[in-house]
């Protein structure tokens, strides 16, 4: 079938239809997806770049999953923009090129995304692909917080403010975003609200903030908070 009469078909689907195969096994709705993405419609594209790249429904295939991003990118999809600049940025499925993740995240966040503010903003911080900028990373993590209340950009705000970056070093102001970020579901963010309750005082508070950073974070995460208890000599959250 041609990419042009599977539009059609697609066109023509009725909406009960296109849900009734977005929501069955994974195998069939990245068919279905698939088949939406050879042709054309950018957000399925986007989509199935995302599948391909978790292995959802299919074989995990970080390559393909890149040439996918892009196409939906060069329709204009933001999300698309941000996720090429991700596979840049941590080589998923090409070698890792900072330069070119900070231009894609760049492109991204001059159309309003908070996600590509809040990557961006990260290079700008480390200093990785561009110049480092602490006032210019400030201001992007700030206007990703404003914006949608991104979790991860208030967790980085509060490091800014317990730092002393940029704006005048304020513990209490670090607790207040720090809290924010860890009710937004950011796992750094609960660690971070947890340290901050230990020092208040409220060790249970601050337990059950880190056993849900522990269990909402990456391995690398686990492994440093794990370390970091030892040290204090706590013990593992229940």
């Amino acid at each position: 079938m041609s990419e042009g009469l599977i539009l059609d078909v697609l066109n023509a689907m009725p909406a009960d239809e296109i849900a009734r195969r977005l929501s069955g096994p994974p195998e069939e709705r990245a068919a279905f997806v698939s088949a939406a993405a050879r042709a054309g419609v950018a957000e399925a594209q986007a989509v199935y770049a995302q599948m391909l790249l978790d292995g959802a429904g299919c074989a995990k295939d970080e390559p393909a999953a890149v040439a996918m991003f892009y196409k939906a990118a060069v329709q204009g999809h933001v999300m698309a923009m941000n996720m090429v600049g991700r596979c840049y940025d941590l080589g998923w499925g090409l070698a890792i090129d900072k330069a070119r993740a900070a231009e894609w995240y760049r492109a991204a966040a001059d159309r309003g995304l908070d996600w590509a503010m809040y990557n961006l903003a990260t290079l700008m911080t480390l200093g990785q692909g561009v110049p480092e900028d602490l006032p210019g990373a400030l201001a992007l993590f700030r206007k990703a917080a404003d914006l949608t209340g991104n979790p991860k950009a208030l967790n980085f705000i509060g490091s800014f403010h317990e730092d002393g970056w940029v704006v005048e070093a304020s513990l209490a102001e670090a607790a207040r975003f720090y809290a924010r970020a860890a009710q937004g579901g950011d796992f750094r963010g609960m660690f971070n609200h947890g340290r901050m309750l230990i020092e208040a005082g409220d060790t249970s508070a601050a337990m059950d903030w880190i056993g849900r950073a522990l269990a909402a974070g990456n391995d690398r995460f686990r492994g440093q908070v794990e370390a970091w208890l030892r040290e204090r000599d706590l013990p593992l959250p229940a």
